[in-house]
């Protein structure tokens, strides 16, 4: 089984990688097969492409990375449909962004992916975190000729 994708080609997969969103996505509904694919230049930083749409890749990091104190607090019920299992087989991933010189992250609206169901969602924490947490480092402008 491939992965068609846009930015890395066609990736070889296997059924059990194959994640499940059934809602989707925020603003990506329509999406709800993804994949998680390593980044091999970057150890923290993973992909998770739409396995709908080539062209949608998405940077993902774990949170606590950046911010060592990080828990999210949702409900049970938003958790329900990643089916039942202990909580260690829970993974808890941001979306990296590029926000004009900077990276961010959504602390807000983490992905939560059970391992053990391959079944996530994106989830509105009940915590006051930020929708872009900037990170520490600043991108370098390129300047166009």
């Amino acid at each position: 089984m491939y992965a068609m994708t846009t930015r890395f080609g066609n990736v070889p997969i296997e059924a059990s990688d194959v994640l499940r969103f059934e809602q989707g996505l925020i603003g990506m509904e329509m999406c709800r097969e993804w994949v998680l694919l390593a980044d091999n230049a970057h150890s923290g930083l993973a992909w998770l492409q739409s396995l709908e749409r080539p062209e949608v890749a998405l940077a993902v990091v774990s949170p606590r990375r950046f911010v060592s104190d990080y828990q999210v607090r949702v409900s049970s019920r938003d958790l329900a449909p990643l089916g039942e299992s202990a909580a260690k087989s829970l993974q808890v991933l941001t979306i990296l962004n590029r926000h004009e010189d900077t990276l961010t992250l959504n602390l807000k609206a983490p992905i939560v992916v059970n391992l053990t169901t391959n079944r996530g969602r994106q989830v509105v924490a009940k915590n006051d975190h930020e929708v872009q947490f900037v990170l520490g480092a600043t991108i370098p402008m390129r300047r166009s000729a």
